[in-house]
């Protein structure tokens, strides 16, 4: 299908004297996986080198009265993981004619909708792997599937969010938050003790609780998400830049067609870009050594 930019009948309403300046539209939504996650320096080149503890240091007493009291020997080994940077990009095309007769600015109305289009693609990329780059790492959603760290749903939800804790404890981390969709805030709701009433003053209770309200929730799949989210990593190459073109030819990316040529169609275009990586480097921690730890798990959803 033809790329289409934004047309007269798109901002028809925007044009009309009586028009009032404010366009009512649903809120921005912005990335809710990456303010959990650990942000670390911006990238200098577009991979990023981590090193990983691997192996920890074995300590013991000293004993007198064996070999001279001689002391052991130990070493620490570190593994190399890589972030690797991925471009978004988005160009949207318009008349001239219509900025100028337009009575609001339009760009500033679609900026937002770009960042928060920008915001989805990431945190849909990160949790389910969905239209990931290629050398980006499988989602966390498949990382938890490959590492058996989810508990199945039942009819107490109380004890599901449990079974998962357990898995990331005994992998020796903490569980600092839970994450899901909008419908999980009534399962919290409905989460009642044997009287009736909301469970409340525990430690489940006490967790943070993050909704992804940006369309990159598997609702079908999962009930929630919880884990030590500061184990997951990521670094900007290159933060959202916004360009203003106004010579450049625009193709359709499926049949490289010429679609637009600004100069030639008096039109300009407001071309997007953003780079970034993330990573989950999953050290070796002093609980545990094997390479079964994971600082992830989940509540899946029930087969019907």
């Amino acid at each position: 299908m033809a790329v289409k930019g934004i047309e007269r009948a798109d901002v028809e309403k925007l044009i009309e004297p009586q028009v009032a300046n404010e366009i009512f539209e649903g809120t921005i939504r912005d990335s809710k996986l990456l303010p959990l996650m650990t942000k670390l320096p911006n990238m200098t080149s577009d991979k990023t080198k981590l090193r990983i503890l691997d192996t920890l240091p074995i300590v013991s007493f000293v004993d007198e009265t064996n070999k001279n009291g001689r002391k052991s020997v130990t070493k620490m080994a570190w593994k190399d993981k890589y972030i690797n940077a991925a471009e978004l990009a988005v160009i949207v095309p318009i008349k001239e004619n219509l900025l100028n007769d337009a009575s609001v600015d339009i760009w500033a109305q679609v900026r937002p909708r770009i960042t928060e289009a920008f915001a989805s693609k990431i945190d849909n990329a990160i949790l389910n792997g969905t239209n990931k780059p290629t050398d980006w790492e499988q989602g966390i959603a498949q990382q938890i599937e490959t590492a058996n760290a989810y508990a199945e749903e039942t009819d107490n939800f109380y004890k599901d969010i449990d079974g998962a804790m357990t898995k990331v404890e005994t992998s020796g981390y903490n569980v600092t938050g839970i994450l899901g969709g909008l419908e999980l805030k009534s399962k919290f709701r409905n989460m009642l003790d044997n009287t009736g009433q909301p469970i409340q003053n525990t430690e489940i209770g006490a967790l943070p609780r993050n909704y992804v309200d940006n369309g990159a929730w598997d609702k079908k799949n999962l009930d929630l998400i919880l884990g030590d989210f500061k184990q997951a990593v990521y670094s900007i190459r290159q933060d959202v830049t916004f360009k203003v073109l106004d010579q450049a030819v625009i193709q359709d990316p499926d049949t490289d067609a010429i679609v637009y040529n600004l100069a030639q169609d008096d039109m300009v275009a407001l071309r997007v870009t953003m780079r970034l990586g993330w990573a989950l480097p999953n050290p070796v921690n002093i609980e545990n050594t094997t390479e079964t730890r994971f600082p992830f798990a989940s509540v899946k959803k029930k087969v019907d």
